[in-house]
């Protein structure tokens, strides 16, 4: 898909340096920045992406479970 993002000269300017710097087209650095501010803002790149937040999200809520059994469990062993 393609759109269209326009730039005032001097942002452009320094696009292309950088792109010449780092050997990358304008593309590879706009596909870069968008990776970022999703990332920033929490939103999944692909499926990959949104599987690892999803099981990450679930292992905190777990893990607190599975402390206060283990403490309750040892806690009646002592009585």
């Amino acid at each position: 898909m393609r759109k269209l993002i326009a730039f005032d000269d001097e942002t452009f300017d320094k696009l292309k340096q950088l792109g010449r710097d780092r050997m990358a087209t304008i593309q590879e650095l706009a596909d870069e920045a968008f990776a970022d501010v999703l990332r920033k803002h929490g939103i999944p790149l692909d499926l990959k992406d949104a599987l690892r937040k999803s099981a990450r999200s679930a292992s905190p809520a777990e893990a607190p479970a599975k402390k206060n059994a283990t403490s309750n469990h040892q806690g009646k062993r002592k009585s």
